[in-house]
């Protein structure tokens, strides 16, 4: 435990670093959902509400899913030697996969879109999508596994979902206890930023000298 609560005591550090610098005026609109941020227990965890951006959400949730997946790679390198296997051999042939725009990204980043919206009638000379893979390479077939190798492997997969289950469950007992920080945080650094937009949109529906009794 002591190990988790330093890891993630190290993540809210690095993410209330990074908060200053993000901008609701340089947020870009998903367009589809994060399956990594929907519904997931970290938000809750964070205390997080409904009204707060997404970037900023996943800033956080992504770094705490990172304190998670490398512990789940360490027990499976440590005591899952069929899995690690297959890990290792998925990580060859994505080698081979030529260019990956989503790999190396920093946690904030990972699972975003790599690409903006065009504007309507204004497409993109290229995409970083549509350079996927270039360079690949041929990579060998897979090597088929018998009947026994493909019980035992899902055996120990199962065992790296309980590891990453009781991990999780751990990680966001200890993000409980940053709540204060992180509400303090968003407080100060982002519902500013989103009084000020919606200011901005009332003055144009308005006028310059209208005078607003409230937002409804």
């Amino acid at each position: 435990m002591d190990g988790i609560d330093g890891r993630v005591r190290s993540a809210v550090d690095v993410w209330l670093r990074w908060l200053p610098r993000w901008q609701i005026g340089t947020a870009r609109p998903r367009t589809r959902i994060c399956r990594k941020c929907t519904g997931s227990p970290v938000a809750s965890a964070a205390g997080f509400g409904p009204d707060v951006p997404h970037a900023v959400q996943h800033a956080l949730i992504g770094r705490i899913s990172t304190i998670i997946e490398d512990a789940v790679d360490d027990y499976t390198a440590k005591n899952l030697p069929l899995l690690q296997r297959e890990l290792e051999r998925a990580a060859a042939r994505k080698q081979h996969a030529g260019y990956q725009p989503a790999e190396g990204l920093q946690p904030e980043f990972q699972g975003l879109d790599v690409d903006p919206e065009p504007s309507p009638g204004e497409p993109f000379l290229f995409t970083l999508g549509e350079l996927t893979g270039t360079g690949a390479r041929e990579q060998a077939p897979r090597e088929p596994l018998s009947d026994e190798a493909k019980s035992a492997l899902r055996h120990e997969i199962a065992l790296s979902d309980e590891c990453a289950q009781s991990t999780g469950t751990a990680v966001c007992l200890a993000l409980i206890d940053h709540r204060p920080r992180i509400a303090e945080a968003v407080e100060r650094l982002v519902e500013p930023q989103i009084d000020a937009l919606v200011s901005d949109m009332f003055r144009g529906f308005d006028g310059p000298e209208a005078p607003r009794a409230g937002l409804f």
